[in-house]
């Protein structure tokens, strides 16, 4: 008879930053394995996603889910199964600075952020482009050496597949900067391209100077250089580069109607590109609350194509599921669910030895009773205040051994999160600024269609 198999102790390292994370609001770098519980059905999904996109196909998916119910986490668990799957990710917020289209520099900021986001398995943390770069230079040495041909030659004809794509002549031209600074050992050259694949050069005067290109990263090429990154990442090896963008509930907030619909166009070819299949080993996932999607003034059924493209299933319908579509709401979690949750982070705070747990079922139990009577069946769809408030509960008993779990379940404080993006925009459609940057006139208390002032 075999003996049951022990617990695992979880490294001091790993406890303290799962821990510190959820404490601030904030999902955890590392450790996720520890606490993902439910949404099966929905990692399966995106797992064939992954595998979709490793075999040379294009994915994408809008996650939405309510304010605080854990898109950002599902995000960031994805990711690590990507990485897990050979593929390279990059990964950033959207803010009011930061947006897939303008002219402004805004898109430029954006994909320089992804870029220094950019992730492998082996530097999952991010800035892994020079790493990318230099996997690509030695692996065409490899095969160089291994034909008896010259490093250069193979690194040419290697190149010649990128700079048939848009943009690709200058990116195939900076990769081979990179090349003649590797094998003259000119650092200086090796890091102007990797600046100017991060987007950082500002003017094409700087980027010519600096590398002999004619173009640089703009606001208008981003959507096209990630394109060429993802067949990059392929000739470097890996099976595929994944795009994950959260917080796209900012394209909602844009005061001019002229910058949404411009980013909503750069969405809808986006969209066109990944179910057409006319690009190769790319995926994207975009995250945002449902005001993002279906709000009929702001949101992306405000645009007519991107509504009819992303329209649900009319046949799932209550319990019956449709994986297969662009959108993916995240479900409330179960009350089995949030309970396994809680006892993991019990597990998690006692370092992986049940000797250890500072409360018995029991007080998981009574816990869950507190929040369901202070906030309600609200705190299963948007969970992560109920886990800051157990994890705040665990750091207190933990350093006052004295004090029994009984004596605080019931003084939790749970607030109900409340969604930002629900408060009244303080601007009228088109009011603002738009993509050229000059101030548009405010619209009239007339023209404001959400009756705000008015009372019956």
């Amino acid at each position: 008879m075999t003996e049951p198999e022990q617990p695992k102790p979880i490294r001091s390292r790993t406890r303290d930053a799962i821990l510190q994370s959820l404490r601030a609001g904030v999902v955890p770098r590392r450790g996720l394995e520890h606490i993902q519980v439910g949404r099966a059905r929905e990692v399966e999904a995106l797992l064939a996603d992954v595998e979709r996109i490793a075999d040379g196909g294009t994915a994408l998916r809008f996650v939405i889910g309510e304010y605080g119910s854990g898109k950002t986490f599902f995000l960031h668990l994805v990711r690590s199964i990507a990485l897990e799957k050979r593929l390279v990710t990059v990964h950033a917020d959207l803010t009011p600075d930061r947006r897939l289209q303008a002219s402004g520099g805004q898109a430029r900021g954006l994909y320089a952020e992804m870029m220094r986001n950019l992730a492998t398995r082996s530097k999952p943390d991010g800035g892994a482009l020079p790493g990318l770069v230099e996997r690509f230079v030695t692996s065409a040495l490899k095969q160089a050496e291994e034909e008896g041909r010259a490093a250069s030659e193979v690194i040419e004809e290697r190149l010649a597949h990128l700079s048939e794509e848009v943009g690709g002549y200058d990116f195939a031209q900076v990769i081979d900067a990179y090349w003649r600074g590797h094998d003259s050992g000119n650092e200086e050259l090796k890091a102007d391209a990797v600046r100017w694949l991060r987007g950082e050069f500002s003017t094409r005067t700087e980027a010519r100077q600096a590398l002999g290109v004619r173009a640089i990263v703009d606001d208008e090429s981003v959507y096209e250089h990630l394109k060429l990154m993802g067949r990059f990442s392929r000739l470097a090896g890996y099976d595929g580069l994944l795009v994950v963008l959260d917080e796209m509930v900012n394209l909602y907030k844009l005061a001019s109607g002229r910058a949404r619909n411009a980013n909503y166009e750069r969405l809808l070819s986006i969209l066109n590109d990944s179910l057409q299949g006319s690009s190769e080993g790319l995926g994207f996932l975009f995250a945002g609350t449902p005001e993002f999607l279906s709000d009929p003034r702001r949101g992306l059924y405000s645009y007519q194509a991107l509504q009819s493209r992303l329209g649900e299933n009319a046949f799932a319908t209550g319990e019956l599921i449709d994986f297969s579509g662009p959108v993916l709401r995240l479900a409330s979690l179960a009350p089995e669910e949030l309970f396994v949750l809680l006892r993991n982070l019990r597990h998690v705070q006692a370092g992986g030895d049940p000797e250890q747990y500072l409360l018995p079922d029991e007080g998981l139990e009574a816990f869950m009773a507190h929040c369901n009577e202070v906030v309600g069946a609200a705190y299963f769809r948007t969970p992560r205040s109920v886990v800051r408030s157990f994890v705040n509960l665990l750091a207190v008993l933990e350093q006052n051994p004295e004090t029994g779990w009984r004596d605080l379940v019931g003084e939790a404080e749970i607030e109900e999160e409340r969604n930002p993006d629900l408060e009244p925009l303080d601007d009228g459609e088109g009011g603002g600024e738009d993509e050229g940057g000059a101030a548009q006139a405010p619209a009239s208390p007339a023209d404001d269609d959400d009756l705000t002032s008015f009372k019956l």
